[in-house]
């Protein structure tokens, strides 16, 4: 492999913003110096002027393959998300066929090494009746399980109360959960259809998918981790109530129970839906400018432990069917750094907190081997950003391939300037080297 030698970057890592050199070799980060490294390199970056962050972990996204091909695939989902400083995701089982069993686990992963750009994980996926086939995951190389709580794309809800007790109480390898109570979602559908019937908009969709469907799942979610001592990530915190089921009195290596915010309920608000109808719409629903400002303050006070981004994108097509047929999600992967950057610099978040809960945090709670951070002896994940070469979001530069943004049109005030996985210099000015794949995860656990 090429060595690659960083040079006059400013580090953003581990609490800290700090000038330094970093050289790589043989994919991992082989030195770094305050001071100039005076040591040949096969290519050589001058990063006079940016910073330097761990590449971006989502740990959930739906990159639609198999089966959904027409709105992503996991070469050009991967894709986009390199070229937005994010070198590695865990995807969602919700595909077609779902991944509910080994064989079918290990067919993603198998794709994934031919086409993925970024490094990759995979969750197994729970039905009510699979209990056998999550006893097999070898939590060494699978980074958890997903209980869908509440449907959403795909047929994959676990609703029967004796098999979620079998799962919290005998899966040991960490359980990630969708949590809204589905009865109630269904109770208030056909209420407010049986009232407004063709006139449903997006601006309905946070009070069918209400606050209190969301808070009774993710409480009951909770209260059987603590009854089993689970090891539980909720995802998508989208109310206020939620929040007081988190604690921060602890690090998060010692934490059973922690939560996930998504850019998407950091970023709109119910507001949004007058302009942005169905393209915002995503189950959990986007809901008050106050529930908005409540996770930010459990994403500031350690009550939210990761910032990820539930990509998962839909065709135009689907999107502009009426609210009652519109699929939920959007595609987000490509700009979630540029939108937290650009949060930073509204003094929503330090820079320090940006990379604390989308590389580190990912990294610590997933027991992630030798990545999200920049340390000697880590893998080379990292992403260059220009702090001062703003970026409109358009369709010409989106490279998803449902081929749309919730962000077009905005101008954010930084850009994806390098992005290396792997120590393989993968994205660089717009121009992609794609000879060389990502890696599967590996997890010290």
């Amino acid at each position: 492999m090429q060595t690659i030698l960083i040079r006059n970057a400013t580090l953003v890592n581990e609490g800290k913003i700090y000038g330094a050199d970093v050289l790589i070799k043989n994919g991992f980060i082989e030195k770094i110096d305050t001071n100039a490294i005076a040591m040949p390199a096969d290519v050589v970056i001058d990063a006079t002027g940016k910073y330097l962050l761990p590449g971006i972990i989502d740990d959930q996204v739906h990159f639609r393959e198999p089966g959904l091909t027409h709105k992503g695939e996991l070469y050009t989902e991967a894709k986009a998300a390199v070229a937005g400083g994010c070198t590695t995701y865990m995807e969602m089982p919700n595909t077609v066929p779902s991944a509910t069993n080994y064989e079918l686990l290990e067919q993603k992963y198998a794709r994934a090494a031919e086409v993925s750009l970024a490094n990759y994980s995979f969750y197994m996926g729970t039905t009510n009746t699979n209990l056998d086939e999550l006893l097999k995951v070898d939590e060494t190389n699978v980074c958890g399980v997903k209980i869908f709580m509440g449907s959403s794309t795909g047929d994959m809800l676990v609703d029967d109360p004796i098999a979620l007790e079998n799962i919290f109480s005998q899966v040991k390898t960490i359980i990630t959960t969708h949590c809204e109570f589905d009865p109630l979602v269904k109770e208030n559908a056909a209420k407010f259809k049986a009232e407004y019937g063709d006139n449903l908009t997006a601006k309905h969709h946070p009070l069918i998918r209400s606050r209190e469907a969301c808070y009774l799942s993710s409480s009951f979610a909770v209260n059987l981790a603590k009854k089993y001592n689970t090891r539980l990530h909720i995802l998508h915190i989208s109310t206020k109530e939620e929040l007081d089921l988190f604690e921060n009195n602890k690090p998060l290596s010692e934490k059973r129970i922690t939560a996930e915010a998504c850019v998407h309920h950091l970023w709109f608000s119910d507001v949004d839906y007058e302009t942005k109808g169905n393209y915002i719409k995503w189950n959990p629903a986007v809901k008050t400018a106050e529930d908005r400002d409540a996770i930010w303050k459990a994403v500031n006070d350690g009550r939210i432990d990761v910032i990820a981004t539930d990509h998962a994108p839909h065709t135009i097509a689907e999107k502009e069917q009426a609210y009652i047929n519109a699929p939920s999600g959007g595609p987000l992967i490509q700009h979630s750094l540029q939108a937290m950057i650009e949060c930073s610099l509204q003094g929503k978040i330090t820079l320090e907190n940006v990379v604390q809960k989308m590389c580190h945090n990912p990294a610590i709670l997933f027991d992630i081997d030798r990545r999200g951070f920049i340390r000697e002896g880590f893998w080379a994940d990292l992403v260059l950003v220009d702090m001062n070469k703003p970026e409109t979001v358009a369709k010409d530069n989106i490279l998803y391939k449902c081929g749309w943004s919730p962000f077009e049109g905005y101008t954010f005030k930084a850009s994806i300037d390098t992005t290396i996985v792997s120590g393989h210099l993968t994205y660089q000015h717009g121009i992609f080297n794609e000879t060389k794949k990502g890696n599967r995860l590996r997890f010290n656990r």
